[in-house]
């Protein structure tokens, strides 16, 4: 697999609005596997090499999929295999616009916080957990993608969460997007 074809490939499937391509409903057949991969850092790599130019990532994150725990990369004629270390994006920012909550990964998807972009907690990958490790917050970016909150992010909206203890000691952090809230955290 050329990844210089691959690209050609990606060229028109796009328009000016950046609207996705509609992977969901592409099935070519599988090409064999890229030696590509998505760090735990959210940096992509090819033939161990950093991709540099950020445009590129940023087309080749609108034709990931996911099928079981596989990803991939897909176009209308082609579907190639690729790693990643835990999820595909990594939240780097945030911001509040009136009652919703946007979270910024690091190709520049924008997710409102809501029942189409829940957030959920999950058991850190391995190089992130220690013995006491708690879950952490995740969020569904898109089609089954999942993204995981920068550290720098978590720590920002902790700041801004709500807290309880319940009476057997457990504390819990809620954060409120659209009317919904969401467990960004909790402690025994």
């Amino acid at each position: 697999m050329d990844l210089s074809r691959f690209q050609q490939q990606l060229s028109g499937t796009q328009d000016a609005s950046r609207s996705l391509p509609p992977v969901d409903k592409w099935d070519p057949d599988f090409c064999g596997d890229l030696n590509m991969v998505i760090t735990l850092d959210g940096r992509w790599f090819y033939e161990n090499s950093p991709i540099g130019r950020q445009s590129l990532v940023k087309l080749f994150s609108t034709v990931l999929k996911k099928e079981g725990d596989k990803y991939y990369l897909v176009t209308p004629v082609e579907k190639v295999g690729i790693q990643v270390e835990d999820v595909p994006f990594v939240i780097t920012n945030w911001r509040r616009d009136g009652d919703a909550l946007i979270l910024t990964t690091q190709t520049g998807d924008d997710c409102i916080i809501g029942n189409n972009h829940p957030i959920e907690l999950r058991s850190p990958p391995p190089p992130l957990a220690d013995p006491d490790a708690t879950p952490i917050p995740y969020i569904n970016v898109r089609r089954n993608l999942w993204g995981r909150l920068h550290q720098n992010v978590y720590y920002q909206l902790l700041e801004h969460a709500d807290s309880s203890t319940d009476d057997m000691g457990k504390t819990t952090w809620t954060i409120t997007s659209q009317g919904t809230s969401f467990c960004i955290g909790e402690v025994k």
